[in-house]
């Protein structure tokens, strides 16, 4: 177990929070709910057992089965009902749209029923994505939806990769968003204070080009709206990391050479980012954790191991209020 995930961990034994896992017929899912239940680290619970499953593991609850599941089900469709009344949806087609696990799984995340949920084991990214955008809506003041991994490089250093699982190609505003949603994620999850870079094949005017005048325009977006952020712009990747290439190519920045939470420009760039650092660096790649939801709602690889399953649980517990 890394270093990161002990801590989280331990931080999740607290206060144990609710977290809805609403793919249970996936064994991975199974897994990693009875470890964090026989750890008593997380309070999970399905939506319902799968067919031929009688029992859940110890610990586990199951929302089918309680007693007040239908009232529950019932508040679940009035709250869908007035979210989405601009969109048409009436109290029936909100019963029937609650038959999907996953939409449900938000409302109850929306009403307090749960601290948050993790799927996309078996659903995509984009069903994920879309139930929970219909079902939780967005935190107050969000833009968008993004993504940080976690990256604990082998020395032990913690970074922040963003965004490297759902925006293609952002604007310069939405890309100021996800530097400020992910210097938020990074210092809940990690506890340090956040040195933000503005990632670009540009180091401070180096190149001249459309992507990089993005870059530089999204500085100016995280400057207005937190000024008290350490952030800087536009920045190759070794003048960010490296206090050596730091001196060089940005002397006087003040998040060259220390930076800890990486803004990538586009998703190709991002994508690729952190799976090089992975799979040759041999960092390893925690998350992804979605940002700009009401309440934690998290996205799960369809590759995932159940100890990935289990550290996205965690993530969740940790960011819940």
């Amino acid at each position: 177990m890394t270093g990161i995930i002990h801590q989280l961990r331990h931080a999740a034994m607290t206060n144990r929070k609710r977290i809805l896992l609403p793919e249970s017929a996936d064994p991975r899912v199974m897994q990693a709910a009875a470890e964090l239940a026989a750890q008593n680290i997380v309070q999970i619970v399905f939506i319902t057992l799968p067919d031929g499953v009688l029992t859940a593991p110890k610990g586990v609850e199951v929302f089918s089965e309680l007693s007040d599941a239908n009232d529950w089900r019932e508040r679940a469709a009035a709250a869908l009902t007035e979210f989405r009344a601009a969109k048409g949806m009436t109290l029936d087609k909100a019963r029937v749209a609650l038959e999907n696990p996953l939409l449900l799984a938000a409302l109850l995340v929306r009403l307090g029923y749960a601290d948050g949920c993790v799927a996309g084991s078996i659903a995509t990214t984009a069903d994920v994505l879309r139930a929970g955008i219909q079902g939780l809506g967005l935190a107050k003041g969000a833009k968008q939806v993004s993504s940080i991994f976690i990256m604990e490089l082998r020395d032990g250093r913690l970074l922040s990769f963003g965004d490297c699982a759902v925006n293609p190609d952002p604007d310069s505003v939405a890309l100021a968003d996800i530097a400020i949603c992910s210097a938020k994620s990074h210092e809940l999850l990690t506890g340090q204070t956040p040195s933000v870079a503005l990632l670009s094949f540009s180091t401070r005017g180096s190149a001249e080009h459309p992507n990089v005048e993005k870059v530089r325009a999204a500085l100016e977006h995280v400057q207005v709206a937190c000024p008290e952020l350490a952030v800087d712009g536009e920045m190759q990747f070794d003048a960010a990391l490296v206090p050596e290439i730091a001196q060089k190519k940005a002397p006087n920045s003040v998040v060259a050479g220390k930076a800890n939470v990486f803004i990538f420009p586009d998703l190709n760039a991002g994508n690729i980012g952190y799976k090089i650092a992975e799979r040759i660096g041999g960092a390893k790649a925690i998350g992804p954790v979605l940002q700009g939801f009401a309440k934690p709602w998290m996205d799960l690889s369809r590759g995932c191991s159940a100890e990935d399953i289990a550290n996205v649980a965690v993530i969740a517990a940790v960011l819940a209020k």
